[in-house]
Formats: C-alpha cells, sequence, structure tokens
C-alpha cells in the first residue's frame, strides 16, 4: 500500500457501467422487457428506480433465479480484469456498488475476487424478489466518508448520478464512459473513457 504523511489512499470504483455491464440492461435483453434497460444513469433515485424494477419483475412472474440465469452469463468488460488487477498491485481497492450480493459473486470471480461493498435483496420462499436492504444511506458517499474518518484517502470513479457524491467528496474523482447528460451537468470533473486514461489518472493522484 503506498504510504505519504501518514495518509494511506483507498480507490473505490463503480461496478456496473465501469468494470462490469449493467446487470439490470442485460437482464431486459434477455428477457425482452426493455422497460428494465432504465439504470442509475437514467433515474437519480435509487429507491424509486428499485420499486419501478420490482413492480415489473411482479407483472411478469419473474423472480432472483431468472436473473441470476443471466448473470452468470456475465463477463467484464474487455480490459476490466488487466486494470484491476494493475491497480491492486498499486494501492488498495474497494468495489463499492448498489447491486446485491445475490447479483455480485459470478461477477466478482471473473474480476479475481476484489472487495464488494454492496447491498442485500429481500427474496421470498419461491424467489420472488419482494425488497431490498441498503446498507446504509447513500452508501457510497457514506462509506467514502467513513473511511476518511479512519484516516484513508479516497479517488473515486463512476458513470453514473449515484457515484456523483463519492467521487465530489473524495480528494480526486473521475467520470468513466458516462452519458452526455452527466458531463454536461458536471463539467468539473474529468472524463475519462477508456482504462488507460482512467488509470492514468488514478495513478497522477496517488503520486
Amino acid at each position: 500500500m503506498r504510504k505519504g504523511q501518514g495518509v494511506m489512499d483507498v480507490v473505490c470504483l463503480d461496478l456496473e457501467g465501469v468494470l462490469a455491464p449493467e446487470i439490470w440492461v442485460a437482464f431486459a435483453q434477455a428477457s425482452g422487457i426493455p422497460e428494465l434497460e432504465r439504470t442509475t444513469r437514467d433515474e437519480p433515485d435509487y429507491d424509486k428506480l428499485m420499486r419501478y424494477r420490482l413492480d415489473i419483475l411482479k407483472e411478469q412472474g419473474m423472480g432472483l433465479s431468472q436473473i441470476q440465469d443471466v448473470i452468470r452469463g456475465i463477463d467484464p468488460v474487455p480490459g476490466a480484469r488487466e486494470f484491476l488487477d494493475t491497480l491492486r498491485r498499486e494501492t488498495q481497492v474497494i468495489i463499492i456498488s448498489d447491486t446485491f450480493s445475490q447479483f455480485a459473486s459470478p461477477i466478482m470471480e471473473k474480476l479475481n475476487w476484489p472487495t464488494l461493498f454492496c447491498n442485500e435483496l429481500e427474496v421470498a420462499a419461491d424467489g420472488a424478489i419482494t425488497g431490498w436492504r441498503m446498507r446504509c444511506d447513500q452508501t457510497k458517499l457514506t462509506t467514502v466518508r467513513a473511511l476518511h474518518s479512519c484516516g484513508f484517502e479516497t479517488i473515486a470513479s463512476g458513470d453514473s448520478y449515484n457515484d456523483l457524491g463519492m467521487i465530489r467528496a473524495s480528494k480526486a474523482g473521475f467520470l468513466f464512459r458516462s452519458s452526455d447528460a452527466i458531463k454536461a451537468e458536471n463539467p468539473d470533473i474529468p472524463t475519462c473513457e477508456t482504462f488507460e486514461e482512467l488509470l492514468g489518472a488514478i495513478e497522477g493522484a496517488l503520486g
């Protein structure tokens, strides 16, 4: 771990849209339900988005097993494993995601088991998804602030509205392959479009 003046750095990364495809988008395409392609790039209110998703699943009679079947076939974004392996040799990395533990394991295995902070789904005995439990309020921002309180400095990157809090709270932050709307609304946040650019930006902030 790189150290400087008693401070340790932790890189905090979003998962979906950065290291892995959007799970809900992949499921929407596999199931033929385009309404489920809506993500946090489109809807900043995460609770509203999840209620919308669960209502659709209930209407369609679909549950956790159908989503997990799709997730097992999802590969990381090309170059993500190599980027993450390189970064983890240089500093500590935590993936902070609003996904759920019931979704994440197959993708984490393909990424060589990085540290992941995420949330939990509430699932009925018949496999229906009935709700969700967030680890804490404003999970990404709250986690970054907690790291600061422990003496860490953070560098953060993500692509969606729910990443902006942790990006702005960190000593350095970068949008990665974000939408035109988010980039236009946040012109002061540097943007990277390739893993090479993001690795270089993070290394610059570490140095």
